[in-house]
């Protein structure tokens, strides 16, 4: 995993020697009405919507399972600096259907809100929180109720849902000294259909061994951006073309691309992941219409 100092090679060195791409208006990147169903959808159906970056709203079974939220402003410590949206959440904070499971993936700040959490324990204390180990705390202490610890592998059952943490490439942090002091993973859920979250990873041995063992997955949601500069981010996140390969490896039907176009956390262009990701979907040979890139807000709907 990249260390310190070549943090310090990327952002004073790559950053100020290397042109970057022109990022595009943020008016490309639209934001549509949702169409999920409130309070819960048919058991039969599975619908998918996207807040935005790896915050989706799952209705699987009849739960609401809601990932990775972030409602702020910017993906930061603080609200005055920092990453900021450039897309207001898909699904306004207050339109959100009663939640029963949240997952959360690890703790970055793009990922584990702290002002979220305490929104979300305030207005959906029923909700179960699902996490990776050492993150119980976090949430508790921002009046979470339900909390479940996973290890990579380790399942829970809820309602009619198995949910099984699994393996991913990257690590956690969210201050000087506490690298790797909680896990990550990323999330199969099975029920009537099963959905594969990936959470935050770079490209990994494991994703066939995931499918192999929970899926067919009706829906992989998988990350996309936030890749540039590749021998910096190759650890962390995955490019468009090994999101596909990773999609191709877990055995499943639909690839919903996430982790773009919300926050700019790296150095390229806002609009270049769905664009590289089509390009390696069409290259593989795969059906065109089991990619399905969604706006922030826009709910894919499966029976």
């Amino acid at each position: 995993m990249p260390g310190f100092g070549s943090l310090l090679k990327w952002m004073l060195v790559h950053r100020t020697t290397r042109p970057r791409p022109k990022d595009p208006d943020a008016s490309i990147f639209a934001r549509v009405q949702p169409r999920f169903v409130s309070p819960r959808a048919a058991a039969s159906n599975l619908t998918v919507t996207w807040v935005g970056h790896s915050s989706l709203l799952i209705q699987l079974d009849g739960v609401n399972v809601l990932t990775d939220p972030i409602w702020s402003e910017r993906a930061s410590p603080a609200q005055f600096a920092g990453p900021r949206r450039w897309v207001a959440p898909g699904i306004a904070f207050d339109d959100l259907p009663p939640l029963d499971l949240i997952l959360q993936s690890h703790n970055h700040y793009d990922h584990l809100d702290s002002g979220t959490v305490q929104r979300l324990a305030r207005a959906h204390p029923q909700a179960a929180w699902v996490l990776p180990l050492g993150l119980a705390p976090f949430v508790r202490r921002r009046g979470a109720r339900q909390v479940i610890e996973l290890d990579w592998w380790q399942e829970h059952t809820f309602a009619s849902l198995r949910i099984a943490a699994t393996p991913a490439l990257h690590f956690s942090s969210r201050g000087i000294g506490d690298r790797g002091d909680t896990l990550w993973c990323g999330f199969a859920l099975a029920a009537g259909h099963r959905v594969f979250f990936a959470g935050d990873t770079g490209f990994h041995p494991e994703f066939r061994r995931i499918g192999e063992r929970y899926g067919p997955f009706d829906v992989a949601l998988m990350p996309i951006g936030a890749y540039e500069p590749r021998w910096f981010m190759r650890y962390l996140h995955m490019n468009p073309e090994e999101a596909v390969e990773a999609f191709r490896a877990l055995r499943a039907r639909v690839m919903v691309p996430i982790h773009w176009g919300t926050f700019k956390l790296t150095d390229e262009a806002m609009d270049e992941p769905p664009v590289r990701a089509r390009a390696a979907w069409k290259a593989a040979g795969l059906p065109p219409g089991g990619y399905r890139q969604l706006a922030h807000g826009e709910t894919l709907v499966l029976d």
